[in-house]
C-alpha cells in the first residue's frame, strides 16, 4: 500500500483537475466536495490540504515561475493533467518539506498514472528544470 504522501498527492491531484475544469470555483471548496464523494481518509486530506492551499494561496506566482520554465509552451495550452501535477509540483518544491528529488519522482509517478509516458517525461523536465530555478537542486 502506498503511503499516505503519495495517497495525499493523488487526492490533491484529483482535486485540482476538478477545480481545473471548473471555472471561479474556490479550489478548498472543490476538494472538500470531491474529497466527500469519494470518502477520503482523514490523513490524506490533511497532507492534500496542505498543498492546495499553497496552489491557491501562491497559484498567480507558481504559474508565473512555470510559465518561465515552459518557455516553447504557454501554461494554457498543456494539458489538464500535466498542468495539475505540474502546479502540485511547484507548490511542493516551494514548500520546501520534501526532497526535491522526491517531489519530482512523486510528481513523475502521478503524470504516468494518470496521463502518459510523454507526460511523466515532460512533468520531469520541467520541474527539474524549475528547481534548479528555486534553487532546490544543482
Amino acid at each position: 500500500m502506498a503511503r499516505v504522501e503519495s495517497r495525499g498527492r493523488a487526492r490533491a491531484l484529483q482535486a485540482l483537475y476538478a477545480w481545473d475544469l471548473r471555472e471561479n470555483q474556490d479550489l478548498l471548496r472543490v476538494s472538500a466536495l470531491i474529497w466527500d464523494d469519494l470518502a477520503v481518509a482523514t490523513d490524506e486530506r490533511e497532507f492534500a490540504t496542505t498543498l492546495l492551499r499553497i496552489v491557491a494561496s501562491d497559484g498567480v506566482a507558481l504559474d508565473a515561475e512555470l510559465a518561465d520554465v515552459t518557455t516553447n509552451w504557454r501554461l494554457e495550452r498543456i494539458g489538464a493533467i500535466e498542468r495539475c501535477v505540474l502546479r502540485l509540483g511547484a507548490a511542493e518544491l516551494q514548500a520546501g518539506v520534501t526532497p526535491p528529488r522526491v517531489v519530482l519522482q512523486e510528481s513523475v509517478r502521478l503524470a504516468e498514472r494518470f496521463g502518459s509516458e510523454q507526460s511523466a517525461r515532460f512533468v520531469n523536465g520541467v520541474l527539474d528544470a524549475l528547481a534548479r530555478r528555486m534553487g532546490r537542486l544543482r
